[in-house]
């Protein structure tokens, strides 16, 4: 069963850019993209550990900060890395406000 859990208002995340929300497991990045998609990936690069979050969104993607790596925010695969993927949460805009499944959140709060 989906759990949504209201995570900020649309218009709280910049365009091409991200917040974070704190989970029991770690932090997941938030992304809201130029066409006012979201998408909510694990915020740990599994290359170096860099933060997701602090990296630049393009298009549907994101290029982590240390080392470059890029991201596909729909899938969470590093693209052009045979090794490289961070898990992915169900995240949708509903009446402007951005939703996240919490099922597989435990503890949670928005950074």
């Amino acid at each position: 069963m989906t759990r949504w859990i209201d995570i900020a208002a649309l218009d709280d995340i910049p365009p091409r850019g991200a917040r974070t929300v704190k989970t029991a497991q770690g932090c997941v990045a938030v992304f809201r993209t130029f066409d006012d998609r979201v998408f909510a990936l694990d915020d740990r690069c599994p290359h170096k550990g860099g933060p997701l979050s602090e990296g630049i969104v393009h298009g549907h993607a994101v290029t982590c900060p240390l080392h470059a790596w890029v991201f596909s925010l729909e899938t969470g695969r590093a693209l052009g890395e045979d090794d490289g993927s961070v898990a992915t949460y169900p995240a949708r805009v509903e009446q402007g406000r951005v939703l996240i499944d919490a099922t597989r959140l435990q503890t949670w709060r928005v950074a």
